[in-house]
């Protein structure tokens, strides 16, 4: 593993390739209003949206008519997501941020949410508290993780074996998606912790050249393949293989919603 610091310089860099917004407009746009409404966002409420990408949840969160902090790691997608934000009629504040040492004060919003981003950072234990920390005292957590099913699982061994340097953290994001796992990182600091079951059509997975071309991870693994067209052939064939076997499969997503003691 890279040191934390080299790993979240590597991990900025990747999502800052390809065309990040257009492969969350194919595979994740639907999962903002789902995630604003399971935490009943609204007018008045101060909302923290982390690894917000180009603003998926936070523009709806803003639609709703809450005050809306968009935040990530990656501010070279903040373009894409002020166009979208002016397109939908909404302004928001973008702030460059890790979701492992999140710069606002304790108890600061209403509401915090991440839809299949935080999930990413290296640390689950340290993101949970961070995520904990900024929200008031009755305040709402809600978070969309992918569960570790069919194709999800597939992707993420594929990513793992192919990479040039290490993309995922030590603990796998699809961890998650286990309500055990999410149970033990909150902990007793929640009063209400509910989970629900989602099936997404598979977007990105039904458009495989899109996932090559477009998708950043994907992107980082052929520019890292450049010299050794045998490895390339390889991947090219795994994620073929892959997309055949999900043909029809629907993505699974975990629904999280908790409401800090």
């Amino acid at each position: 593993m890279l040191d934390d610091g080299a790993f979240k310089a590597h991990q900025r860099a990747i999502w800052a390739q390809g065309d990040y917004h257009r492969v969350a407009t194919s595979a994740l746009w639907d999962l903002g209003p789902l995630l604003v409404a399971a935490c009943g966002i609204g007018p008045g409420q101060r909302v923290l949206d982390v690894a917000a990408g180009t603003g998926n949840v936070a523009i709806r969160a803003a639609e709703a008519g809450a005050e809306v902090v968009a935040s990530d790691l990656t501010p070279e997608n903040f373009d894409a997501g002020r166009r979208e934000a002016t397109a939908h009629g909404v302004q928001l504040k973008w702030v460059v941020a890790d979701a492992e040492a999140l710069p606002f004060g304790d108890a600061e919003f209403d509401a915090v949410t991440s839809s299949a981003g935080a999930i990413f950072a290296p640390h689950h234990q340290m993101v949970a508290d961070e995520l904990v920390r900024v929200c008031r005292a009755g305040g709402t957590i809600g978070l969309v993780a992918i569960v570790p099913a069919g194709a999800a699982v597939d992707l993420f061994d594929i990513v793992t074996r192919y990479a040039q340097a290490p993309m995922l953290g030590e603990q796998s994001p699809l961890e998650w998606g286990r309500t055990e796992h999410v149970r033990e990182l909150f902990g007793d600091r929640v009063e209400s912790l509910s989970f629900e079951r989602r099936a997404i059509e598979p977007g990105m997975l039904a458009d495989i050249e899109l996932l090559k071309a477009h998708h950043p991870v994907f992107v980082e693994l052929y520019r890292g393949l450049a010299g050794d067209p045998d490895r390339t052939a390889a991947l090219d064939r795994e994620i073929d293989e892959m997309a055949k076997r999900s043909e029809g499969e629907r993505v699974q997503l975990l629904l999280v919603v908790a409401r800090k003691r």
